[in-house]
């Protein structure tokens, strides 16, 4: 299955309620980056306005949070109604127990990588997540090139999720993915792909999720 994620991060800010009700009807997920200066350099949304947004979403909410301390700041998205928690692997000092709480209250659990770490890092975490996420641009700001030598990396995590008998974890891919660069992703076993700027930068934000989507039904 396919699931197209627009991200908010190139959304009008101030007018988020009518910029995701253009794609509330296309697409599978809400995409929310949360950035908090520290891990990555920028700064996105308080929690307490992360809180407000997917509280108010009209679509399932995807959260990726980029911030430090993962361990201890993001257990209060675990009393949101997200559906998913992405933690990055390099902000986490105990990632297994964090990603084994959210599943315990109810969320689905997800790990991210940067682009400079390899993925055998996140191997053993495997049986714990329900989606894997490859950075394909360095996080923190929306609007980046797609970084294609990521590729091996999402192949690796396609073959270890077929082989290992997780087939029902997803593998999302997260930066620069457009019209150009989804059928890249959808080769490599991506299954579940974020797109911001090509969305939200479209007089079309809804065709374009529907665009993408029928590329990447037909990429082999």
């Amino acid at each position: 299955m396919i699931r197209i994620c627009p991200s908010i991060l190139n959304a009008n800010f101030d007018e988020l309620p009518s910029e995701i009700a253009k794609v509330a009807q296309v697409s599978d997920l809400l995409h929310l980056d949360v950035m908090d200066n520290k891990f990555v350099p920028n700064f996105t949304f308080s929690f307490e306005r992360a809180r407000e947004i997917i509280e108010g979403s009209q679509l399932p909410v995807d959260v990726h949070l980029m911030i430090a301390n993962a361990d201890k700041e993001a257990l209060p998205y675990l009393d949101t109604s997200a559906l998913s928690i992405t933690v990055h692997f390099e902000a986490c000092a105990d990632p297994l127990s964090l990603l084994t709480e959210i599943r315990r209250r109810g969320k689905r659990s997800a790990i991210a990588i940067k682009p400079g770490t390899a993925i055998d890092e996140i191997r053993e975490l495997i049986p714990a997540v329900d989606m894997i996420l490859v950075m394909t641009v360095e996080p923190g700001f929306g609007g980046q090139k797609f970084m294609s030598e990521m590729m091996p990396k999402v192949e690796v995590a396609r073959r270890w999720l077929d082989e290992g008998g997780f087939g029902d974890t997803w593998l999302q891919v997260d930066g620069g993915v457009n019209l150009e660069t989804i059928s890249k992703a959808k080769q490599a076993g991506a299954d579940t792909f974020v797109a911001g700027s090509v969305v939200f930068n479209s007089p079309d934000p809804a065709g374009v999720v529907e665009t993408l989507r029928q590329l990447a039904a037909a990429a082999k």
